[in-house]
């Protein structure tokens, strides 16, 4: 791993940047915080005494990267308020990602699709990762009233979403629905 967290890379390389950890943080807390956003490849824990201790944190598929960035950015661990972001490449003058300080990097696009049928359960990862079989998602939300949303980077891969994915079963974390879509 010499060397793995100065390599160029960003935002289309499943790697994050996570900051503010305390500093007793061991890698095995690093991936029971980010198990769940996808398969871990790698892990570069940067410790050192006298300062706040950072990570790098490598998934295999870099859509993973993305949403452990929007669950676990300003999540409290312990004392800690963690930072989780795309790690910033050489050149830039840094700044924030594009969602701005106090939220995650979202890409938005006008190709969306109306949800409905799902369950009160149903996450924003659920959802996203359902929709992925049409194509490339680049935003997925969920209302408590069973309704979501879900924005396509392409128009085909909505149209195809529309044809394919209408009155499929959906299966979240406890429950399976039937959900209905309609393009906005």
């Amino acid at each position: 791993m010499s060397g793995w967290a100065d390599e160029r890379g960003g935002e289309g390389d499943g790697r994050i940047y996570v900051g503010n950890l305390p500093t007793d943080v061991r890698e095995k807390d690093l991936e029971d915080l980010f198990y769940k956003y996808g398969r871990i490849r790698e892990i570069a824990l940067k410790n050192r005494h006298g300062l706040v201790p950072f990570a790098f944190v490598r998934f295999e598929d870099p859509r993973d990267a993305e949403d452990a960035i929007y669950g676990r950015n300003g999540y409290d661990y312990g004392q800690c308020r963690l930072r989780v972001e795309f790690p910033r490449t050489y050149g830039s003058r840094g700044g924030w990602p594009r969602g701005g300080r106090n939220g995650p990097p979202t890409r938005r696009s006008d190709f969306r699709v109306l949800v409905s049928g799902l369950p009160p359960s149903g996450s924003w990862q659920d959802l996203k990762d359902h929709m992925r079989e049409a194509g490339d998602v680049c935003y997925a939300d969920v209302q408590k009233d069973g309704m979501g949303m879900v924005e396509y980077l392409r128009k085909e891969d909505m149209e195809y979403a529309l044809r394919k994915l209408d009155d499929t079963k959906f299966r979240s974390h406890e429950v399976d629905s039937n959900l209905l879509l309609r393009s906005l």
